[in-house]
């Protein structure tokens, strides 16, 4: 086989990519279980996440997995789909070692599940088969064992415990050093020469949207990526980090965002001074920052200023009358009564 060849012939070399279609975001949709990318060292383990809650009825679970680009393996987080149509299921993609290169296997739909490496991706993806639903009819079912699906707004479910993995590996890669020694079931083997169909435009989406993030970049959170999973594509909403994730950075509290507005009149006391000169109600509280004032302020309050109107005019400067009043006329003053005489005797 051509690819077999290539990795004998590039052995020797760290990191060799085979891109076939442009890319490899674009290889999902060119074929469905080809080997698009070889690269000279393994992937990173599997993150530990939970599951989101499942968003709806319809929506069947991708986990996520470590992809590569030129920049280093990064990784893709887990996300709820609507499939292409009824009665398909999800195979997820794979890391494959052979001829002393890891090559990539592109995941795909189909009517059945096939060969995934073994790799335990969790979620009813125990590393054969899938045992986290089942199509009954033209609706899907979910497995609640396995599956964070809300029975009370989802009522097709069923409990069936005997598809979950004890012996948990967080391998991510098939063959090799270290890696999961699995190989395909007769079963799985028969599913590679079915009809698969490839990836929908939203997955597609999601992928790219995931090389985009550099944080996503195992070189960036070490293999814990603060976005392991998400509940649909295109949106964060309901997202979890792995276990060990970088937690977020802090909110800034409002004080520090809004310095002027937080800051006690203590501090700034030039914004202080207009409120004290206010008069003071007597039935309102003293405020909590009065003990941080100067002592002799209360002296040089506005209140204790003389009024205009107490203080004395000066007398070196009189201030003349605007109209002068005429002396008052002297009234002529009532004779008196004459007196009368009386003769003598």
């Amino acid at each position: 086989m051509i690819f077999s060849m290539l990795n004998r012939h590039f052995a020797g070399k760290l990191v060799t990519k085979l891109v076939v279609a442009g890319a490899l975001l674009a290889a999902p949709a060119a074929s469905f279980a080809g080997i698009f990318i070889t690269v000279g060292f393994a992937p990173p383990i599997l993150p530990v996440y939970v599951q989101p809650i499942c968003p709806g009825d319809g929506f069947m679970w991708n986990p996520g997995y470590w992809a590569y680009s030129p920049d280093g393996y990064y990784w893709v987080p887990g996300v709820w789909v609507n499939p292409p149509s009824v009665g398909v299921l999800w195979t997820p993609p794979y890391w494959g070692f052979a001829g002393g290169l890891y090559g990539f296997h592109a995941g795909y739909w189909g009517p059945h599940v096939g060969f995934y490496g073994g790799v335990n991706y969790g979620f009813g993806f125990g590393g054969v088969g899938f045992g986290g639903g089942r199509w009954e009819g033209g609706h899907f079912a979910y497995n609640t064992a396995v599956m964070n699906v809300n029975v009370n707004v989802i009522h097709n479910t069923y409990v069936d415990r005997t598809v979950i993995v004890t012996n948990v590996s967080h391998t991510s890669f098939n063959g090799g050093p270290g890696g999961i020694q699995s190989r395909p079931t007769p079963q799985e083997a028969a599913v590679e020469h079915e009809n698969h169909i490839a990836p929908t435009a939203a997955q597609q989406s999601h992928y790219q949207a995931a090389q985009s993030n550099k944080a996503n970049f195992a070189t960036a959170n070490g293999g814990h990526p603060a976005m392991a999973a998400v509940s649909r594509p295109g949106s964060t909403a309901g997202a979890v980090a792995a276990r060990g994730a970088a937690p977020a950075a802090p909110a800034r509290p409002a004080a520090a965002a809004q310095p002027h507005a937080a800051a006690s009149p203590a501090a700034r006391p030039e914004e202080a001074r207009p409120a004290a000169a206010a008069p003071a109600h007597a039935t309102a509280p003293a405020p909590a920052h009065a003990a941080a004032q100067p002592a002799s302020r209360p002296q040089a309050q506005p209140a204790e200023r003389p009024q205009p109107e107490s203080r004395p005019q000066p007398a070196a400067h009189p201030q003349p009358a605007a109209h002068p009043q005429p002396p008052p006329k002297p009234q002529p003053q009532a004779k008196p009564a004459p007196k009368e005489e009386h003769p003598k005797r």
